[in-house]
């Protein structure tokens, strides 16, 4: 175990045993005497101010029901009232996440044009194009060879300044896996498709379905493949291997952090054995509602999701990443939601054709993905870090490249931000855009926020969006 001056416990102090190895949660022992653990957050960062800030990416697919033109006046994602004179209607898709009113910034009504055919022979290829617009804000070059052309995604540029010294500089993951048989559609290669992160403008970041791989490439748990298929075949848990360090350390810690360190190992441990069961499940041959699917990857939406932000929660507080993309489903799925109130597939729910009852369907599909966020939310505001939770100091965006997916329209787009940035967001708001503001404005404003004060621009961006009630007042005269 690491020390600094053998006064108190490194923030990179690491338990390990037999292949795996731990990261701790900030505690109490991290905070040198006299300083606050602000502080000594923000030391182990490069900047001297008030630390780095965490970013969390979400991707929907294939747009809202909200973004259509019955919909928005159903305000069905972007409420009546702007500023914080807003209200979210019985049907809004938001209402899962009233909670959490106060970390949550809408933004409405802008565009994602990069996502557009700007020729004849894009026209058809939205659903291929989507995904990789999304933090990128970039159009992609057509070509299904390997010579394919992009941007850099908000993530990576934000890994790259705050991820440099974490274990994971970033993580990628996903819900469903996509195969288009060696090819994809409109003549796009398929990392258009299926990767939401960019490390370059030609280089795409593969994304993690199953929670067992997440869980091994957090803590090791094994020097080898057969060290670990090995161990899972005793059922013991990761923790058992790192017992003699964990009862060490603990001997050094007072009381306050010998419980949070209690709770954070129970907590590890409770994950592992959920991966467990799922694996156990799904593995004794019999009917499977998904059984194209890895046999770690949960049936149910609802638990792949909540075990995937489980394990989000602990790279985070462990800050073994600061930085993190989900993609929560893939264009043209046809996957079903029967606990939502339809037993529509997501894709053909989309295509509603403006009927007001088949809208409001895929509304139900909506709102049943967005509400699987408010067991997310409420980990992350019930796990401090230092002196506040991981929800002040995280921002997270959510949103989708697709608007309309009746019209594969990107115009009206959806885009919620949470967290409170380490101030760099208010929350509470509403921001109405103007007419034909591209989504690159708001990403813009929220990268230079949270410490890439020296961004100028971000793919088809051409000017500000104030994400703070005074400035976004002035900006448009007074009408937030």
């Amino acid at each position: 175990m690491a020390f600094i001056t053998g006064k108190h416990l490194s923030r990179r102090t690491f338990m390990r045993g037999a292949g795996a190895s731990v990261a701790l949660p900030f505690l109490d022992a991290m905070v040198p005497a006299g300083r606050s653990a602000a502080a000594a957050v923000a030391a182990v960062t490069d900047r001297g101010d008030a630390g780095f800030t965490r970013l969390v990416c979400i991707e929907e697919s294939m747009g809202v029901a909200g973004s259509s033109d019955w919909g928005d006046a159903e305000h069905l994602f972007a409420p009546a009232g702007v500023g914080r004179d807003f209200e979210l209607s019985a049907n809004s898709q938001l209402k899962p996440l009233e909670e959490f009113r106060d970390y949550m910034t809408i933004v409405s009504n802008t565009d994602c044009r990069a996502a557009e055919a700007f020729n004849a022979d894009e026209i058809g290829g939205d659903h291929d194009r989507s995904t990789c617009v999304f933090l990128t804000q970039s159009h992609p070059k057509q070509t299904q060879g390997s010579d394919i052309q992009l941007g850099t995604s908000i993530d990576q540029m934000h890994a790259a300044r705050f991820g440099r010294e974490t274990a994971l500089p970033s993580l990628e993951l996903c819900i469903e896996g996509i195969d288009r048989g060696g090819g994809c559609a409109y003549n796009y290669h398929c990392a258009y498709t299926t990767s939401l992160s960019w490390a370059s403008p030609n280089q795409p970041l593969p994304a993690i379905r199953e929670p067992r791989v997440v869980f091994e490439r957090l803590f090791g748990a094994g020097d080898t493949p057969e060290d670990r298929a090995a161990r899972r075949r005793t059922n013991s848990s990761m923790i058992d291997w790192i017992a003699t360090e964990v009862a060490r350390l603990k001997k050094s810690l007072g009381a306050a952090d010998r419980v949070a360190l209690d709770e954070y190992t129970d907590h590890i441990r409770e994950i592992e054995r959920r991966i467990q069961l799922v694996e156990a499940r799904n593995e004794n041959g019999g009917e499977r509602a998904m059984p194209d699917a890895p046999s770690g990857v949960p049936d149910s939406f609802e638990e792949h999701m909540q075990l995937m932000f489980d394990l989000q929660v602990l790279a985070l507080q462990s800050d073994l990443t600061r930085v993190i993309t989900f993609k929560t489903g893939f264009d043209q799925s046809n996957r079903t939601f029967p606990d939502s109130g339809t037993t529509k597939s997501v894709h053909g729910a989309s295509h509603h054709g403006n009927v007001p009852g088949d809208i409001m369907d895929f509304n139900k599909i909506n709102t049943y993905r967005l509400a699987q966020l408010h067991y997310f939310l409420k980990k992350l505001r019930d796990t401090t870090d230092g002196e506040t939770s991981l929800l002040d100091q995280t921002a997270i965006v959510w949103g989708s490249p697709m608007a309309d997916g009746n019209l594969h329209n990107h115009r009206k787009n959806p885009l919620l931000l949470l967290g409170h940035a380490n101030g760099a967001l208010e929350g509470g708001l509403h921001l109405r855009a103007a007419e034909g503001t591209p989504m690159a404005n708001p990403l813009l404003s929220l990268m230079r926020g949270i410490g890439h004060d020296d961004m100028e621009a971000l793919g088809d961006s051409n000017g500000k969006f104030p994400l703070d009630l005074a400035s976004a007042s002035v900006a448009t005269g007074g009408r937030s």
